[in-house]
């Protein structure tokens, strides 16, 4: 495999290259921090013709995803990305695509929700959409973003799935901040993504079907089972087109990220860009001969919740980290998802919760730190279990 030249960009510029490189029929959009730069510069790939895609500009993100739908239902492959109050004002839009089973490609650059105003990175809109039925990737960074956006074209246009798909990264720290990054070449991103045609186009006159009629709770019931049947059976195919990319690129692809976790005492699940920091505090710790290890899932939707448990089950105390609350409940989102999924295998390991970076809120180490001498109080039986706000 010949070496690539490496380049500096941020997490939107890959996203935006990578969707540059699959050319999708049809783009709706609205510009909403901090997603806005991945469509301007899809906007210029367009005005300089170096896309032949169609590219609508509309009044909100409302109408963004409602041009998606209507433009996937005709038998395009389509594209778009939005963010925080945008995401929410798709909220109708979003459980439609899923319901119609439209393969439709959105990154999300995560972003906090108000009041009070905050365009700062944090989970609380993509947990939102995490019942709608589409498919959800984290992105830990900016090369990860590009390579995850890729694989969710096949992923979503591939008929044993067809469901949206939504690739995500964390606002401004991900979104916005230069890495070192790795671009494939053109051919290469159009092969490995193929042309699409739709499997059921309403402009397909000689095969007509029907959608998004009115159901009764026997048909309705049979529709959300069917969902749910194919959003749980797209991880075995998630992890097929992200090994074949792994293949072709060189770069690693695993469902979950597991480090250090084959004899770890004390591990952390994390989702997105936190993941880092929390890798960093553990090497240190790994010299210092303590046992720790980090958990990161590249894909939360559907949840990975064997390798997850595959990768604690021989922790003695296990600390999950959420970027978002679920107030009124006793845990956050992944600590809820990580949790069911251990007791469902039988594992009772100590764990608590923490919900930390809201709205942009700074990770030290020290916070880092802190978490993992938790742990061990934890494990000892000489700290609570109760849900803590991190950094405050």
């Amino acid at each position: 495999m010949t070496e690539k030249q490496a380049f500096s960009a941020t997490g939107n510029q890959m996203i935006a290259e990578a969707m540059r490189q699959v050319d999708p029929d049809v783009m709706a959009a609205y510009p909403i921090t901090p997603q806005t730069t991945i469509v301007e510069n899809y906007a210029k790939y367009v005005a300089n013709g170096q896309v032949h895609t169609e590219f609508v500009t509309v009044e909100s993100e409302h109408s963004a995803m409602s041009a998606c739908v209507g433009a996937s239902a005709a038998g395009a492959r389509v594209a778009t990305a939005t963010a925080s109050q945008g995401l929410a004002l798709m909220w109708e839009e979003l459980f439609i695509a899923a319901g119609m089973r439209l393969p439709i490609v959105m990154a999300n650059a995560n972003r906090a929700l108000s009041a009070p105003i905050n365009i700062h990175g944090d989970h609380s809109d993509v947990m939102g959409a995490r019942d709608t039925g589409w498919i959800i990737f984290f992105a830990e960074t900016a090369q990860e973003a590009y390579d995850n956006t890729v694989i969710s074209f096949c992923v979503a246009e591939d008929e044993r799935v067809l469901l949206p798909v939504m690739t995500t990264l964390d606002g401004f720290i991900t979104s916005h901040a230069m890495e070192r990054c790795v671009l494939e070449d053109d051919e290469m991103v159009k092969s490995f993504v193929g042309p699409y045609e739709a499997k059921y186009a309403l402009l397909n006159t000689d095969d007509p079907i029907g959608a998004g009629m009115f159901a009764m709770g026997d048909c309705y019931m049979k529709s959300r089972l069917a969902l749910r049947n194919a959003n749980d059976g797209s991880l075995p195919i998630i992890e097929e087109y992200g090994k074949k990319w792994a293949e072709a690129c060189g770069r690693p692809f695993d469902l979950v990220d597991a480090w250090g976790t084959e004899d770890a005492d004390y591990v952390v699940v994390v989702l997105g860009s936190a993941a880092g920091n929390v890798r960093h505090i553990a090497r240190e710790l790994r010299a210092e001969g303590k046992k720790v290890g980090v958990v990161r899932p590249r894909v939360y939707r559907p949840f990975p919740a064997e390798q997850i448990v595959e990768a604690c089950k021989g922790a003695k105390a296990i600390a999950v980290l959420d970027r978002a609350d679920s107030i009124g409940a006793k845990h956050a989102p992944l600590a809820a998802d990580t949790l069911a999924a251990l007791y469902a295998a039988g594992e009772q390991i100590p764990a608590k919760n923490y919900v930390y970076g809201l709205g942009g809120n700074d990770v030290t180490n020290d916070c880092i730190h802190r978490v993992f001498d938790d742990l061990e109080k934890l494990a000892a039986g000489t700290v609570s279990d109760e849900l803590v706000y991190l950094g405050i």
